[in-house]
Formats: C-alpha cells, sequence, structure tokens
C-alpha cells in the first residue's frame, strides 16, 4: 500500500507554516563527488565502518541532502544483526562484495551498537560514540526543518501515518512531508512494483527518504533502488518511523549508554526479536571478535 501526500487526510499539516521563514534549499547540482573517503574507518569482518561523531554525521546527511549528487548518500547502522547479514563470513552474496561490483548510491556506515562501539575502540584506542538511526533521526529532521527540505518515509504501517504526520508538523514545521509510502511485501520482491514505487517517491522530489524497512530489505532495496526515487539521501533506519509515530517506546538514555537496548527491545517484542539477538546474534558477534584490520 502506498500513502501519498494526497492520501492524507490532514493536508494542513503537510506544508505548515513557521513563524519563521525557512531557509531557502539552493538548486540542486547533480555531482559525483565523495563524502566518506577520507573519513577515518575500520573494517569489521569485511564491511567499512566510518568513524564519525553525530556532528561529522549530521553535516554529511544534511550537505547530500541539498545536493542531490549522482549517487545518493546511504547511511547504514552497523550493529551485530548488519553483520549477520552482509558480513564477509556470509559469503560471496552478501551486500559488502556487490558493494565493490556496483555503485549506484554510496554508503555512510555508522557505529550502532555497543559490541561495535567497543571494537572499534580496541582497534583505535579511541572511543567513537555509537550513532543509531532512532537517536540521529531528530536532529536531522531539526537541521531538514531548519533548511525546509522534503522528507519522506518508506516502510512501516499505513496506520500510523496521521501520528507521523502530526508530529512532524508540530515538532518540525518547515519540513515539507513528502508522503508515507507502505508497500506490502510483495512489493518490496517484485522489481516492477519496487520501480513503480521508486518513481512515485521521485514524483514528490524527496531530499531525504527515511527507509524503515527492516534488515536486510531496507539495504538491498537502497542499493538496487535507491537512486531512481532521487532523494539526495536514504537512511536505512529501521523502525524509526515507528518511535516517531510513537508506536514503540524508545529505551531510556541509562539503558541505552549502558548498553543493553537490546534487551529493552527483546523484552517489548520477544516474539519478533528473539532469533535476531538469541541465535543469530552470537555468531555475529565472533565474527566481530575475529575482525582484525582496523
Amino acid at each position: 500500500m502506498t500513502i501519498s501526500p494526497e492520501a492524507v487526510r490532514l493536508p494542513e499539516r503537510r506544508h505548515p507554516v513557521s513563524s519563521a521563514p525557512p531557509v531557502p534549499s539552493a538548486p540542486p547540482t547533480p555531482v559525483d563527488v565523495s563524502l566518506t573517503a577520507n573519513l577515518p574507518s575500520i573494517k569489521v569482518d569485511g564491511i567499512v565502518v566510518h568513524l564519525v561523531d553525530a556532528g561529522h554525521a549530521k553535516a554529511l546527511i544534511a550537505d547530500s541532502a541539498g545536493r542531490r549528487p549522482n549517487r545518493p548518500l546511504a547511511v547504514a547502522s552497523i550493529n551485530l544483526d548488519h553483520l549477520h547479514h552482509f558480513g564477509s563470513s556470509r559469503g560471496p552474496t552478501s551486500r559488502a562484495t556487490k558493494n565493490q561490483q556496483v555503485a549506484r548510491v554510496e554508503w555512510l556506515n555508522l557505529i550502532d551498537g555497543a559490541p561495535i562501539a567497543k571494537h572499534a575502540e580496541r582497534v583505535k584506542g579511541t572511543f567513537y560514540p555509537k550513532l543509531s538511526g532512532s537517536d540521529l533521526v531528530l536532529s536531522i529532521l531539526e537541521e531538514a526543518s531548519l533548511r525546509g527540505q522534503s522528507v519522506g518515509f518508506l516502510g512501516g504501517s499505513p496506520e500510523v501515518t496521521d501520528s507521523l504526520v502530526s508530529r512532524i508538523a508540530k515538532e518540525w514545521p518547515s519540513i515539507r512531508f513528502a508522503g508515507h509510502w507502505t508497500p506490502a511485501r510483495t512489493e518490496l520482491s517484485s522489481t516492477v512494483d519496487a520501480q513503480r514505487v521508486a518513481r512515485e517517491i521521485a514524483a514528490q522530489d524527496v531530499d531525504i527518504l527515511v527507509v524503515c524497512l527492516g534488515k536486510p530489505r531496507q539495504e538491498d532495496w537502497i542499493e538496487e533502488f535507491g537512486a531512481m526515487t532521487g532523494a539526495g539521501v536514504l537512511l536505512a533506519f529501521g523502525a524509526v518511523v515507528d518511535f516517531l509515530a510513537g508506536r514503540v517506546s524508545r529505551a531510556p538514555q541509562w539503558v541505552s549508554r549502558a548498553g543493553m537496548e537490546w534487551a529493552w527491545r527483546l523484552a517489548l517484542e520477544p516474539r519478533r526479536l528473539a532469533r535476531r539477538y538469541l541465535i543469530q546474534g552470537p555468531p555475529a558477534y565472533l565474527a566481530l571478535r575475529r575482525s582484525t584490520n582496523g
């Protein structure tokens, strides 16, 4: 199912008037300059992990959203679940291998999860912060509001659309809400349907597309169809749409700082997350500890 701006029953919320005029966006200029080539990084199970703080990540995302490069910036959260799906130990079909052959998007891979953060510190001898999508998205939306940029969402349930639109209108009033697309899994697995969704998104002139399809679907969809959307940035941010809409509660800060957010989420959604954390997680952690390439 696809919910475009025309289908939302709250038209006055889609283009709310701010008390302060938005900063006009510069006309998009197609360029193909790498934003990540010179970033410090390590490799974890064959996956490049960029070592940046929240401010640097936000600046890279805002820059790409404004410039609309030929190769959009795709942002991924690197955690044990990501290693399970895309690490080199998964074999030659992993996205890490595919990216050497096809470069439709440029990936900014951020530390997500205490195990990755601790590994980076062991390798480099310096602390690097955990940058989960659910934490970063608030500052990204704040910057998008200041710049008057358009933001769209792909994934999640159509039942959260009204709550999502309402919160964005209230907290980030200068954002141009581009739409909320909620295709069924059958549509996501169909090349024809996936291309249609990408064209629909492109028609709404999206600067930032938040892709919440879950791993590995969101990364695979971005890799294959992200450039077709015309967005400057594609954020592979999992359950962020549900967090923003208030459907799922975030863990308290003290839980997150202790590296136990996974346990909080497991307690909230045991049936959905038990396999990820209890079965798939341990082998991914072993692959992490075997990684020595910094």
